[in-house]
């Protein structure tokens, strides 16, 4: 069974910094693109940023591009999202979610919408204070 535990979320300062991470069970990191998606209220879920462990590809939203780097480490099974740099605008609840590989790739030049990927796992709380 896939299973997907995000976790790291919390309270910081505009421009400070947050590491999350997204613990895989049930799987390998290399058979999967794992997405990283965020929801702030009344607004759609959005991705952010995605790998595929396999290429080494990845991805991301031109809204966190140069503040946000995503990561595996496949001997943990984790993927982790470092977020730099932060602004009150990605104060959201995180998600992290995995599916096709394909769907990280060359083959999207932007990052793939929430409802392709099947497996979610809870999301975590990023608030970030002006």
């Amino acid at each position: 069974e896939v299973q997907l535990q995000a976790s790291g979320g919390g309270l910081v300062q505009a421009g400070g910094s947050l590491r999350l991470s997204c613990a895989a069970s049930g799987f390998t990191l290399d058979d999967y693109a794992i997405g990283w998606f965020r929801q702030a209220p009344g607004k759609e879920r959005e991705g952010v940023s995605c790998i595929s462990s396999r290429t080494g590809y990845t991805n991301y939203a031109d809204s966190v591009k140069g503040r946000f780097t995503i990561s595996s480490d496949n001997a943990e099974n984790t993927v982790y999202l470092q977020m730099n740099s932060l602004k009150p605008e990605d104060m959201a609840v995180y998600y992290c979610a995995a599916d096709n590989p394909r769907l990280c790739s060359s083959n999207y030049y932007t990052l793939p919408r929430a409802g392709f990927f099947g497996s979610w796992g809870q999301g975590t709380q990023v608030t970030v204070s002006s």
